[in-house]
């Protein structure tokens, strides 16, 4: 009979204000496989302010087969966000970059010099989830002859690296940092790729934690991260670098 009125939403013991910024999603609309609309990125960006963020930096994806972004076009899309934030009065900051797939396009985009980066010329960029990219190694290494410091999208997920720690530190030793899905820590992906998460914390690997918010079933799995004990350990024991993109 009691639990009748036992609090039906918990509410967590912190909240993301304390990193401050998501340097990682997919809120612009129109342009890739996140909101598909400006509607659906005021839903998102009001999901974001009430877990504590102050700023966004949207990553929009770049991929040749898919989805060919340009610096125009991610310019456009944050144009009209900045304007529907303004006129809706969301309380957050509003950057864009980009979040890069290591296609055949990437090394003549790098070599061009025609990277979106965050930061002090920090760039995201992901990998193929079924085939190890075996030009990763001079990839990184030529991103960081070049003045950029490479971050690896969601490492955890790359099924390639499951099985072995070692597998991850051999990929950071390229000289790149990484940036974890904070939702992996829940499982949203699975129970290997949470595993792996979970290593990278252990390890107190993860430079960078992001959203990848692409929709509001992943700001529903973001707040209940906020209740992983490998959240709070790794705010409490990690040094996270999100501040360095304010």
């Amino acid at each position: 009979m009691f639990g009748l009125f036992k609090k039906k939403n918990k509410e967590p013991d912190f909240n993301f204000e304390t990193i401050g910024i998501d340097m990682h999603s997919h809120i612009l609309p129109g342009i890739d496989d996140g909101a598909p609309t400006v509607k659906e990125s005021l839903l998102l960006a009001q999901r974001f302010v009430e877990l504590g963020f102050k700023k966004l930096i949207a990553t929009p994806h770049i991929m040749s087969d898919y989805y060919r972004n340009t610096p125009d076009s991610i310019q456009k899309a944050l144009d009209e966000t900045l304007e529907a934030f303004e006129k809706n009065q969301i309380p957050l900051k509003l950057e864009a970059a980009a979040e890069y797939y290591l296609d055949e396009t990437f090394e003549s985009k790098l070599n061009n010099g025609d990277l979106m980066t965050m930061g002090k010329n920090y760039l995201l960029f992901e990998l193929s989830y079924i085939n190890y990219p075996n030009n990763l190694p001079e990839i990184i290494q030529k991103l960081n002859d070049k003045g950029y410091k490479p971050i690896l999208a969601h490492p955890e997920r790359y099924p390639y690296l499951f099985g072995s720690i070692e597998n991850f530190h051999k990929v950071k030793e390229f000289g790149c940092y990484f940036q974890m899905n904070t939702i992996s820590l829940t499982g949203y992906y699975g129970k290997q790729v949470q595993k792996a998460a979970e290593e990278l914390v252990d390890y107190m690997m993860v430079d960078f934690i992001g959203s990848d918010m692409h929709h509001l079933k992943h700001a529903d799995a973001l707040r209940q991260s906020l209740f992983n004990p490998y959240l709070k350990k790794l705010f409490e024991e990690s040094a996270l670098q999100n501040e360095m993109l304010l």
